[in-house]
């Protein structure tokens, strides 16, 4: 009589989770470390607005300079935090080999900002010769402008 080695001689029909719970758990942290890598820039509160213009597609750019105000004491380019008297050297420095016509800042201010700290970030943003500054805000979903008669 001879010994079985391994176990019985019958299949075995149960499943092993053990691969599959390693390659989810695997996937599970590559998606909680890129996620907050997709995130572009500080978040901030913006206003919404009633008619919305044409989205201008050059915010979303790399390239692109965005201002972020998140609140009354704060001035962030991408998410690096600068001074308000900084801030004018640093745009100056990512704006000096841009042509004329690329040659625009966005803004992009919370609601609770007093609108003058915005307007001193444009001042700031102006002296350094850039002629366009783009105020950036929600569009509304689901509304459409009113028919002009």
């Amino acid at each position: 009589m001879g010994m079985a080695v391994g176990g019985a001689d019958e299949y075995n029909s149960e499943i092993n989770v053990t691969p599959m719970v390693d390659v989810m758990l695997v996937l599970l942290i590559i998606f909680m470390i890129v996620t907050p890598l997709l995130q572009q820039g500080v978040s901030v509160n913006l206003p919404k607005n009633m008619i919305s213009p044409d989205e201008d597609g050059d915010i979303a750019k790399d390239t692109s300079v965005v201002v972020a105000i998140p609140d009354n004491n704060n001035f962030y380019i991408g998410k690096d935090q600068y001074p308000l008297n900084f801030l004018g050297e640093k745009i100056k420095t990512l704006m000096k080999d841009k042509v004329p016509e690329k040659r625009i800042v966005y803004i992009k201010a919370g609601i609770e900002v007093d609108y003058g700290r915005v307007v001193e970030a444009i001042d700031t943003i102006r002296k350094q010769d850039i002629e366009k500054v783009g105020l950036v805000a929600d569009k509304k979903k689901g509304d459409k402008p009113a028919a002009s008669e």
